[in-house]
């Protein structure tokens, strides 16, 4: 359990208003290596979108979801695809395209080719390296320009917002193309219409498949893991509860890295005051003067508590998104 970590996140703007939201206040892209066992950090990566393809200068820079596979590292920021190798972080591939809007996640699919979820357009594509578009997906059924434009180029605007779904992960289970969406609680299957994982106890974010189990995170602080042969929920853990008697708030909760069947990592984001306020409707009693910082906390889902918390701020990280093995 003690093994290095890769933490994917951005910094926050020095001087930033109190209500400034996401796609403002984010000023460099951070990769961090982590070591539990010492707690201290090196940054691996730092990196600002060029101002080409950033909707203006004060546009934010940061790493959203990530994909760790086969000594690659498939990242994104809001308008662009980075593929770096491990360990040395040398960038072998780049990808930006005129849809891509909020991007949350990128992943490579089983043929060889990239699932991008572009969230500002409530859309997932599949592309293949080079950048050339081979299918998309409105996560709505929808049709994919009934409310956006395929002659805007949406890398140079700044927010879509408010999203019908916000799709935040895919994933592929054999064959198929799955996404969660965070309006609608669920995990949706987009090549086979009709598949679902009602996640019903909170929006959720992520998608992992470990030893056969999927596992999402919850805006509110839960763990969700489901069946994906069943497609339905098997275990919900409450990781409020497991955090101790605290008046406060866990935080905006995405990111995670199961280790085994029972210990897991979990990234907390500290919730910021934002104009977009049905995204902040999991709070239930309000803003409280001592909300927790921006973290991973490691897990024990047998024993139901926390074993380790880590804080990411100290490192100047203030949002995280990702969480892989470095070792």
């Amino acid at each position: 359990m003690a093994g290095s970590l890769y933490v994917l996140g951005a910094r926050q703007r020095k001087a930033l208003l109190k209500a400034e939201d996401e796609f403002r206040a984010y000023e460099a892209a951070l990769i961090l290596r982590l070591d539990p066992s010492s707690g201290k950090a090196t940054t691996c990566v730092e990196y600002k979108s060029p101002l080409e393809v950033r909707a203006g200068e004060q546009a934010s820079s940061g790493f959203k979801c990530a994909t760790l596979l086969d000594g690659k590292l498939y990242t994104c920021t809001s308008t662009e695809v980075l593929v770096f190798t491990v360990p040395d972080f040398r960038r072998t591939a780049y990808v930006t395209l005129p849809y891509f809007n909020d991007l949350h996640h990128v992943t490579p699919t089983s043929d060889g080719n990239l699932l991008v979820v572009s969230t500002g357009l409530d859309m997932v594509a599949k592309i293949t390296p080079a950048g050339e578009t081979l299918a998309q997906w409105n996560v709505l059924g929808e049709d994919l320009w009934s409310r956006f434009s395929p002659d805007v180029d949406y890398r140079k605007v700044e927010s879509t917002k408010p999203h019908k779904s916000h799709p935040n992960f895919a994933f592929e289970l054999g064959l198929d193309v799955w996404v969660t969406r965070f309006t609608q609680r669920d995990a949706i299957c987009l090549t086979t219409p009709g598949k679902r994982i009602n996640i019903e106890v909170e929006k959720p974010h992520d998608g992992l498949l470990f030893r056969d189990r999927l596992y999402f995170t919850t805006v509110n602080g839960r763990v969700v893991v489901a069946n994906p042969h069943t497609e339905q929920v098997d275990q919900v853990f409450d990781l409020n509860e497991m955090s101790g008697d605290r008046d406060t708030l866990l935080g905006w909760c995405r990111g995670l890295l199961p280790l085994d069947d029972r210990h897991i990592w979990v990234g907390f984001t500290r919730v910021r005051k934002t104009k977009f306020t049905e995204n902040l409707l999991w709070i239930k009693h309000g803003f409280r003067e001592n909300e927790m910082p921006t973290r991973i906390g490691l897990y024990d889902l047998v024993d139901r508590k926390c074993l380790q918390e880590i804080n990411l701020e100290t490192h100047g990280m203030n949002i995280v998104f990702g969480i892989h093995p470095a070792e």
